[in-house]
């Protein structure tokens, strides 16, 4: 009867043990994003290898591409704006008619394509579409160091443009003040459909896509491992690119970060977390950007999502009216450089818009849309990410365990408290509360950008972070 215990007893434990291993092992799978190996080109694909030459490449510009902006900026039909009206309604139509002056009079986009160039640019075709990326080395290297190689993500409706500014300060960082510890070789790719990255062909081309066309690329220029830096979709993208190759990837660091699968505790902490902060790990500054919660959060998403509903939606539709006219173009994005640097510039005239920015540098990023003809396809990039739902991918389940940095600028539409970021990113080395600056954080301070993408990569490096799995 003893044996028969005994047998009974060890084939529990070994049931048991199955399970254990099971979760175990089922947990571990699921820990990493599967690469997404997809066909992005026109028509069915070849059968043939692909073409995985690197190709310089540079923005040109034609005298009938200028004469034809030129006649439709001419022909540009204003409505006047409601008295007292500012930017609560949109961009003003007074300031736009500045902005269309300069555009017509002063504005040399000879001279930015000139800007553009300075920093070598290539197309390399991956999963069957071209892709477009800036590739900076380092002018100098101090003796026995190597450049580490840094992947820089834009979003909408921005473009590679915006990291311009920052470039010298991670490749170049002693002759701009910065410690040169550790310099940089920067990649700043297009997302495919934006810019001069060719537009997929297919549908259901999201931000996993784009995270394993990145990683291709990544690997296509040598680079087995490597950091990678992103805001709006820059975040999502490296996230994910973070959950597809968390050996490759040494470091994550984002100007935005936000959190998508809410749980209970969640939830209570928008209730309470205003009264019992410390309960939820609240700092002061998380209880000054987020509350009044219905304030500060929930007539906010209201107030400034409307473009992502549209968006996420029938792209097609408004984009039409955008591609055609360069006028309706600005109007769409100098809006959103103006509410997403700071709420408050709804109250100005003129949208704040040449306090953070020069019209130059706004203008250079408008026509990379124009000339490309983008606005559509980069619009459609919010329906592939949303159709389905906030909280359906698997993506959005998953966490990142590779070491994250985050810079939380105090003028970013939405703020996310290191408490929910952890839940998500569980290897936070890095979160500091910046001075000041909202969301095209590479643009408008690149030097607080550099310095904590600087301290963060110093801090992996030191402690030999991604190492520790």
């Amino acid at each position: 009867c003893s044996s028969l215990a005994g047998i009974m007893l060890l084939e529990v434990f070994l049931v048991l043990g199955t399970v254990i291993i099971y979760f175990l092992l089922s947990k571990k799978k699921e820990e990493t994003l599967p690469f997404k190996e997809g066909w992005w080109g026109k028509g069915q694909k070849p059968d043939t290898e692909e073409d995985t030459t690197i190709r310089p490449f540079k923005v040109e510009t034609t005298e009938e591409e200028l004469s034809d902006l030129l006649r439709r900026l001419d022909q540009a039909r204003f409505t006047e704006p409601l008295e007292n009206s500012c930017f609560h309604y949109g961009t003003n139509s007074v300031y736009l008619r500045k902005v269309v002056s300069y555009w017509k009079n002063q504005f040399n986009w000879k001279k930015q394509v000139e800007v553009l160039n300075k920093y070598p640019q290539f197309k390399t075709k991956i999963q069957g579409i071209d892709i477009h990326f800036v590739h900076v080395k380092p002018p100098r290297l101090p003796e026995g160091q190597s450049a580490k190689p840094l992947l820089m993500v834009h979003g909408w409706p921005g473009s590679f443009y915006e990291f311009y500014r920052i470039i010298p300060l991670l490749t170049d960082p002693a002759s701009h003040g910065l410690s040169d510890e550790h310099i940089f070789e920067v990649i700043c790719p297009s997302i495919p459909g934006y810019g001069f990255s060719e537009a997929p062909h297919k549908k259901d081309f999201n931000s996993v896509s784009a995270a394993s066309v990145f990683y291709e690329l990544m690997l296509r220029l040598g680079f087995n491992e490597f950091y990678a830096q992103g805001g709006d979709w820059g975040w999502l993208i490296c996230t994910n690119l973070a959950q597809i190759a968390p050996n490759h990837m040494k470091g994550l660091h984002l100007n935005l970060a936000s959190v998508t699968n809410m749980g209970f505790i969640h939830l209570l902490s928008i209730l309470l977390g205003r009264y019992l902060p410390g309960l939820f790990g609240f700092q002061d500054e998380d209880v000054k950007r987020m509350f009044p919660f219905l304030k500060k959060r929930l007539c906010r998403i209201l107030l400034e999502s409307g473009y992502a509903h549209i968006q996420a939606t029938k792209p097609d539709t408004v984009g039409c009216g955008l591609n055609d006219s360069p006028v309706g173009l600005a109007a769409y994005i100098l809006e959103k450089f103006s509410t997403w640097t700071d709420l408050e510039f709804r109250n100005l005239e003129d949208g704040g818009l040449e306090k953070k920015f020069n019209l130059d540098d706004l203008l250079t990023n408008i026509m990379i849309y124009w000339v490309s003809g983008c606005i559509v396809s980069s619009m459609r990039f919010y329906k592939e990410n949303l159709q389905k739902g906030i909280g359906t991918q698997k993506h959005e389940r998953l966490t990142v365990q590779v070491p994250t940095g985050i810079a939380s600028f105090p003028n970013e539409v939405m703020h996310t408290p290191q408490a929910w970021a952890k839940k998500k990113y569980t290897n936070i080395v890095s979160f500091h509360f910046m001075p000041r600056g909202g969301h095209f954080a590479a643009m408008e301070e690149p030097q607080l950008l550099a310095e904590d993408i600087l301290q963060f990569v110093g801090k992996v490096e030191k402690e030999q972070l991604w190492r520790k799995k």
